[in-house]
C-alpha cells in the first residue's frame, strides 16, 4: 500500500469543496499560526537555492548557497565560471556535479532568453502568472515546484509549489486526485487554495508533514487533522 495515499478509491475522488479547504487552514493555523514572509525580490537566488535544495537538508542547501555567494561576485560570475569551480563551492550540498552543471545551464539560458538578454529574472513580476511558468520550466531541469517556489517567495505571484511533504500531507488529506501527476498536483493546489493564502497554505502543510505526517509511521494519534483526514491511522 501506497504511504501516501489516502483509503479511497481514485474513481470516487471529488476536488474539495472551499469549505473543507478552509477548516483544513484553520486547523493549522492552530497548530502553526499564519506565516509571514514578504517576497524578498531575488528570483535568481531563490531559483540557485532550490536547485541547491534537492536531495538534501536545509541546513546543507543553505551552506552550499553561501559558499557560491562568497566564492563569485555576481551571478554573471557563477554563470561564466568553469563547473568544476561551481561544484567545488557547492560540494557541501551534495550532487554537487549535477548542480554545478544544472545551475551553469540554467544561468546561460536565462541570459539567452531573457528581454535584452540580460541574467535577470525581475521582468517575471509584469507577466501573467501562466506565462511566468511556462518561462520557468522551459529553463534546464526546472520543474513546476521550482517554478512555484521562484514566483510565491520572490516576486510574490499566486503560485504554490508542491513538494514531497505538501504532495504526501495533501493526498493523504484527499485534496489531490490518488496517483495524480505532480502537473496535476500544482494546478490542483493553486485551484483550491484561497486567493492571497498561497505562501501559509505550502508552508503550514510542509510543516504538518515533517513534523507529523511523516511518510512512513505518521503520527496520526496526536494529528490535529486525524478527524478530517480520510487515511488517519489507516497508513
Amino acid at each position: 500500500m501506497s504511504s501516501t495515499r489516502p483509503q479511497r478509491a481514485a474513481g470516487s475522488w471529488r476536488k474539495p469543496a472551499p469549505r473543507r479547504v478552509r477548516a483544513i487552514r484553520d486547523r493549522l493555523r492552530l497548530v502553526y499560526g499564519i506565516p509571514l514572509a514578504e517576497p524578498h525580490g531575488r528570483p535568481i537566488a531563490e531559483l540557485v537555492l532550490t536547485v541547491l535544495s534537492q536531495s538534501t537538508n536545509d541546513r546543507n542547501r543553505d551552506v552550499a548557497y553561501h559558499a557560491l555567494r562568497e566564492r563569485f561576485p555576481s551571478w554573471e560570475a557563477v554563470r561564466d565560471a568553469p563547473v568544476d569551480e561551481i561544484e567545488a563551492a557547492i560540494r557541501p550540498g551534495g550532487i554537487s556535479r549535477v548542480k554545478s552543471a544544472r545551475i551553469k545551464s540554467i544561468l546561460r539560458a536565462i541570459s539567452d532568453t531573457a528581454p535584452g538578454g540580460t541574467l535577470s529574472l525581475e521582468w517575471l513580476a509584469d507577466q501573467p502568472v501562466p506565462e511566468a511558468q511556462r518561462y520557468l520550466t522551459s529553463l534546464p531541469g526546472v520543474g513546476r515546484k521550482t517554478a512555484g517556489c521562484v514566483l510565491l517567495f520572490a516576486l510574490g505571484m499566486r503560485d504554490v509549489p508542491v513538494d514531497t511533504h505538501v504532495s504526501r500531507v495533501g493526498t493523504r488529506l484527499g485534496l489531490f486526485r490518488p496517483d495524480a501527476p505532480f502537473e496535476e498536483l500544482h494546478d490542483t493546489m493553486l485551484e483550491i487554495t484561497p486567493p492571497g493564502e498561497e505562501l501559509e497554505l505550502h508552508l503550514n502543510l510542509l510543516r504538518h508533514g515533517r513534523r507529523t505526517c511523516y511518510a512512513r509511521r505518521p503520527n496520526c494519534a496526536d494529528c490535529a487533522l486525524r478527524r478530517m483526514c480520510p487515511s488517519a491511522f489507516k497508513v
